[in-house]
């Protein structure tokens, strides 16, 4: 972590989840709907959970986890591509010693390999735009910094939020889809690095931050996956149907019920 930025293990508790996880992202595409519609179910959240000692090596025990998450379903026969090159927070990401202050943690679902969109990453050491202040020109990154990471159910890989990562291209000749998730973390000891989330004054406010110890509920669920489709409509587009219907999930009163 100290050098490149990220790191990557294994755990065998979150390999046995992960095929139940890719079921339901795979349900939710068959139903029309985004695979991030998964985490409805207990299992995306108990996967995180295993983890907990590892956020808070990192992050202290106050840790708390971000409403900021996300399930990925790349299917190669559709020429469907990963996020694009992105860092997801260069303001708050690192404290004055170069410690992390926020982490992503990505779980694949599926085997993920160069085939079928795979992460790559440019580790901090060979990055040369990773200490650019924010909201300056970064320099280009060259194209051999660039590192692809294999993965399958039961690894999983923990970046700092500084560091350049996106999900690779495709290709048909990929045997299947890659699946994927990922929930961000920050240190508890500090304000939120996210701001409370309002899309139009008629919509709720959302929490800027979710509760360590407990899940949330069936109804705050939909609200956060609800959040999470508007939130991250510049990475993948926004149908206005698909618009209706989180805005709809944002302000039932029934889901309360």
């Amino acid at each position: 972590m100290a050098k490149d930025g990220y790191f990557g293990d294994g755990d065998d508790a979150i390999g046995r989840m992960a095929p139940l996880i890719g079921e339901g992202v795979t349900q939710c595409i068959g139903m029309g709907l985004p695979a991030v519609f998964a985490w409805v179910y207990d299992e995306p959240w108990a996967c995180y959970e295993r983890l907990r000692p590892l956020f808070s090596y990192f992050l202290g025990a106050d840790y708390r986890p971000l409403p900021a998450f996300w399930a990925w379903h790349v299917d190669p026969k559709k020429g469907e591509t990963g996020w694009k090159p992105h860092r997801d927070n260069r303001h708050d990401a690192l404290a004055p010693d170069g410690s992390p202050r926020a982490l992503t943690c990505w779980i694949p679902l599926s085997d993920a390999n160069p085939l079928n969109s795979c992460m790559y990453i440019v580790p901090a050491h060979m990055d040369p735009g990773y200490n650019t202040p924010a909201g300056m020109p970064e320099p280009p990154i060259p194209a051999f910094a660039a590192r692809a990471l294999p993965a399958t159910p039961g690894d999983y890989l923990v970046w700092n939020q500084r560091v350049m990562h996106w999900g690779g291209p495709t290709s048909e000749f990929a045997e299947r889809p890659r699946m994927s998730m990922a929930l961000e973390f920050q240190r508890g000891d500090m304000p939120p690095i996210m701001q409370s989330f309002q899309r139009g004054a008629h919509l709720p406010v959302m929490p800027s931050l979710l509760e360590q110890a407990s899940r949330p509920d069936f109804g705050m669920r939909l609200r956060l996956i609800a959040r999470q489709i508007l939130q991250y409509q510049h990475m993948y587009g926004l149908s206005q149907e698909l618009a209706n219907l989180s805005t709809y999930l944002l302000t039932a009163r029934t889901l309360d019920t």
